[in-house]
């Protein structure tokens, strides 16, 4: 059967990194949020109220990948998606949308101290390489990680969690 990859973690955990070799691996296109919301909307990025502007763009976004990621299940392909779901409740809607689905669902979550994590996104900033689609300012880093809330041993119940 078909299996939808749930890729999560805070900033600069490494997750678009692991998507791609994931997706070498299995051969399945990796559906990525940051790549949907740098391509579509970072040209009319406002210079205040960003948070706001980001989250209802962000909202959409995740709709339409996982309308793509349910028509490849639903076609007899795995799919591999990446979507910054920083809340439990967030990621929540996504394990009911896969269970009312009857949908297949491996989470891997990625968890690396936040000084690693600072240090690979002013490299990745830098660098610009193969997973870069935006620049992080170190005050979204720092706000970004604020609001992780790490899968607690309740989310993880009943679910194929692996942790890398």
């Amino acid at each position: 059967m078909p299996k939808i990859y749930l890729i999560e973690g805070p900033v600069g955990a490494g997750k678009s990194t692991f998507g791609l070799s994931l997706s070498k691996r299995l051969k399945v296109p990796c559906l990525v949020l940051d790549d949907w919301m740098a391509n579509l909307f970072r040209p009319d990025r406002p210079e205040t109220d960003v948070m706001l502007w980001y989250g209802e763009r962000k909202e959409r976004c995740i709709r339409q990948i996982w309308k793509i990621a349910s028509a490849a299940i639903e076609s007899g392909s795995d799919a591999i998606v990446e979507l910054g779901l920083i809340t439990e409740e967030s990621r929540a809607s996504i394990y009911a949308q896969a269970q009312a689905k009857g949908y297949e669902l491996t989470i891997y979550v990625l968890e690396p101290d936040r000084e690693v994590r600072r240090e690979r996104v002013k490299m990745r900033n830098q660098e610009q390489g193969e997973t870069f689609s935006m620049v992080v300012p170190d005050d979204f880093f720092e706000l970004a990680s604020d609001m992780w809330e790490p899968l607690t041993e309740a989310e993880c119940a009943g679910q194929d969690v692996v942790f890398i």
